[in-house]
């Protein structure tokens, strides 16, 4: 996608005068918006502009970290094995172990020379010169330190120069293909944290402008939302229009997947503040509040800055960056083994809901996914073909004559569940998360939604097969409200003090904790 400045857009499709002025204070709203809530078409069109997802700068610094780490190692191994250095009577010499110290150390020093920086990317020669500098370095050194203790042979040296060389052939090649990609990207505006900025006036006109003149900033504010309608949050901020409100940025920033929002309200403005905070918590995103013009100053550690400019952390996005990575190798590896594990009951539990009733195997529910996307998750059936409840209208009760009776049995078990684990291999499902509830779930005919304050933030991350709630002993039928505030409770306790020991915990406790049967009909 071909990047356009936003306020080109903006310019062209925004008549300052048509969006006319209104009341001044924040109006009552519904604590979150179904994934219905309309915005206006001035909202879609700049949606529209970031449409392609965004590459984080973190992920793609490690990732050319570790291709260096791998390349050397693999190059400097390669050469000895080339010159015999691994044949007898000489396996027992240091090569082995000198590479991959060598090529750790070769990261530090293009680390240490500011070589993984994106800025860097962009400029060829530039990052080309310091990166080959630091790896002249670390020879330079290792010649000297072998000099001076005297371990000084020349088939070792020509194996040093080959690897030398080679490193420098690697760079090379390497630093040209990565500075190409980089240079598309950032013309398409995927190597940018994209960013709404929480409350107008006179606040957000010296936070844009302060954001702006930060040399080498990677913040691409996305547009205005406010609840005010007035001279103190005026339409049109430093060429950034206000695109809606407060409810209406819930929406927006799930269809563009937004990495920050930032809150233009002073500190001071603690109810304000809290107000906003309560129904912007629920995206998964980094919440800041920005603190350039606040009167309250606090220590140093607690600011974060982007530049100069001081911002009060109030939260940060859950799973970002490596630790999205880790949780992912961690599904595809273990999620494979369980199939392959599980797969004698599956193929059992296959076997036996054709041959008792007429119908489909599986069984395909819409629920809510992670930032409120709708999946399609994979069930064996377990109730009658002609009964079968695709929109969860009815929770399943105790006798329910809709289940099979080995429905009934798959249900108590869970084994009606095992099929998504080809959601989670497919990256739909976590093996560990919270629940995926039904799109339409509700108890005493009250969406979920609605009962519990906050419900959306249990999908900041994907729903799991499993999920702490379960294994603490709410699953199965929610026929109060207590219920699914206790399930919410657990599934953000759990996206909190997320870890993988967390997560393996988990896994381990779900086979001892489905003996409890009580509400599982």
């Amino acid at each position: 996608m071909k990047q356009i400045d936003p306020k080109t857009l903006y310019r062209q499709s925004v008549d300052i005068a048509a969006l006319g002025e209104g009341p001044a204070d924040f109006e009552a709203v519904p604590e979150t918006p179904r994934a219905d809530t309309s915005l206006s078409q001035q909202a879609r069109d700049v949606a529209a502009l970031f449409s392609d997802r965004p590459i984080s700068r973190r992920l793609l610094a490690g990732s050319v970290r570790t291709a260096d780490f791998v390349a050397l190692v693999g190059l400097g191994l390669t050469i000895l094995t080339l010159a015999g250095a691994f044949d007898a009577p000489r396996i027992d010499r240091l090569e082995a172990v000198t590479v991959p110290i060598g090529a750790a150390l070769a990261v530090l020093f293009v680390q240490a020379v500011d070589g993984y920086q994106i800025s860097s990317f962009r400029d060829y020669a530039m990052q080309l010169g310091r990166v080959i500098a630091a790896w002249a370095m670390l020879f330079a050194g290792g010649a000297a330190l072998a000099f001076f203790t005297g371990r000084v042979d020349a088939a070792e040296g020509a194996m040093v120069v080959r690897w030398f060389l080679g490193g420098i052939g690697w760079f090379v090649l390497s630093r040209f293909v990565i500075t190409h990609l980089v240079r598309n990207w950032t013309r398409d505006g995927r190597l940018e944290r994209r960013a709404v900025i929480v409350g107008g006036g006179k606040l957000a006109e010296e936070l844009i402008r302060g954001l702006e003149a930060q040399p080498g900033n990677d913040i691409r504010i996305c547009g205005i939302f406010d609840d005010r309608d007035d001279e103190r949050s005026p339409a049109m901020v430093e060429g950034y229009p206000k695109l809606g409100t407060v409810p209406e940025l819930v929406e927006f920033g799930r269809i563009i997947k937004l990495d920050m929002l930032i809150v233009a309200l002073p500190v001071s403005a603690a109810v304000r503040v809290q107000q906003l905070l309560r129904k912007l918590w629920v995206l998964p995103v980094d919440i800041r509040l920005s603190a350039h013009a606040d009167k309250l100053k606090f220590r140093p550690r607690n600011y974060s800055y982007e530049g100069s400019l001081p911002f009060i952390d109030v939260v940060d996005k859950p799973l970002a960056d490596w630790d999205a990575v880790t949780k992912r190798i961690f599904d595809l590896v273990v999620g494979s083994i369980a199939l392959l594990v599980l797969s004698p009951i599956m193929i059992g539990a296959a076997i036996a809901v054709k041959a008792t009733s007429k119908g489909p195997i599986f069984f395909r529910q819409k629920r809510f996914g992670f930032n409120n996307e709708v999946v399609s998750v994979w069930k064996f059936r377990s109730m009658y073909v002609d009964k079968c409840d695709h929109d969860v209208k009815q929770a399943v009760t105790k006798g329910d004559p809709r289940v099979t009776p080995v429905g009934r049995f798959i249900r108590k078990t869970s084994i009606d569940e095992l099929p998504q684990l080809f959601n989670v291999l497919m990256g739909e499902l976590s093996l560990v998360g919270p629940r995926p509830h039904a799109v339409n779930a509700q108890t005493e005919n009250h969406l979920w939604d609605t009962v519990v304050d906050g419900y959306f933030a249990r999908h900041k991350v994907k729903p799991g097969v499993t999920g702490w709630a379960q294994i603490n002993g709410w699953r199965g039928e929610i026929d109060t409200p207590e219920k699914i505030r206790k399930r919410v409770e657990h599934d953000i306790y759990y996206i909190e003090n997320w870890s993988i020991l967390f997560d393996l915990k988990i896994l381990a406790l779900t086979p001892f904790r489905l003996f409890d049967t009580r509400n599982a009909y």
